[in-house]
């Protein structure tokens, strides 16, 4: 299987695995589904926390924090036994309680870790079934939370529904379309009528660094030279390299005349055994 690892920026990314003799139609359809769904679910995850810490969202005319309102508006705020002011203002602040929010926190990161980047470095391919297995995961600890339901507004409800919930979101910027969104590998696209074999070969032992666009945003920027670790590594060799530099400038003394290796008669001594000897007295 020839491994594609699809980057997104410096930091994100995620493997697929797909066969030389699939469609170029294929691979792409099938990378915007998985690219789609991580996006959904991390969108999925973030709302989830804020519903297990300050419950459901409000009505958007109702938004305002609760305090104020009781203060100056006189508008009676429903506080249940685990209420906690959310204080954007968005959630009533009546979560499901203590466990349940253990149980929506764990799901959550067992969600997270499917989108990790150390995915990449475990050499761990990304499927849309184990993205699939983790929305249901998701429903269910929602589902067991507020079993009588969320209100469809809530950011939850829209992120389990699927991506049309995204609309008008920052998530929904980033979702691609299945058949306009294009395939770049070394600056060359895929041309959807051809096979991944026409473009990399026909070895299924390969693997290749690849990136999705958007119709008509061009090839993607090449990768930099050297990551961002050896960079910095680079600048700490550089700058201690600068300094020592510096502090042999500086030393204009002849304290070094008293080394052994600056003595002109060592290798003298050591070739007549006398390297050891020490005048009696004398603690060297």
């Amino acid at each position: 299987m020839v491994v594609f690892s699809i980057k997104n920026g410096s930091t994100d990314g995620f493997l697929f695995e797909a066969s030389v003799f699939d469609t170029n139609e294929e691979l792409i359809t099938k990378l915007v589904q998985v690219w789609n769904m991580r996006v959904r679910l991390n969108m999925l995850i973030g709302a989830m926390r804020q519903l297990a810490q300050f419950g459901p969202m409000k009505p958007v005319e109702e938004h305002g924090i609760d305090s104020i309102k009781e203060a100056h508006q006189g508008t009676p705020v429903e506080k249940g036994a685990t209420y906690s002011a959310d204080p954007s203002g968005e959630r009533t602040g009546n979560g499901p309680g203590p466990q349940l929010a253990e149980t929506i926190e764990r799901v959550c990161k067992d969600a997270e870790d499917a989108l990790s980047p150390n995915l990449v470095k475990q050499r761990v391919g990304v499927s849309c079934e184990m993205l699939e297995d983790k929305f249901a995961n998701c429903k269910g600890s929602v589902m067991m939370a507020y079993p009588m339901g969320l209100p469809a507004w809530d950011p939850v409800v829209l992120c389990l529904e699927g991506e049309e919930g995204l609309d008008g979101t920052q998530a929904g910027a980033e979702l691609l379309d299945p058949k306009e969104a294009q395939l770049w590998v070394a600056s060359k696209d895929f041309p959807r009528d051809q096979k991944v074999g026409d473009r990399l070969g026909w070895n299924e032992k390969t693997k290749v660094v690849a990136k999705l666009q958007k119709s008509g945003a061009g090839p993607p920027a090449r990768e930099p030279a050297v990551s961002e670790e050896e960079r910095k590594a680079m600048m700490a060799h550089y700058f201690k390299r600068q300094e020592d530099l510096k502090k042999l400038a500086e030393a204009d003394d002849d304290d070094y005349l008293a080394s052994q290796w600056a003595d002109p008669k060592n290798l003298q001594r050591s070739l007549r055994g006398q390297a050891s000897v020490k005048a009696p007295g004398l603690r060297l």
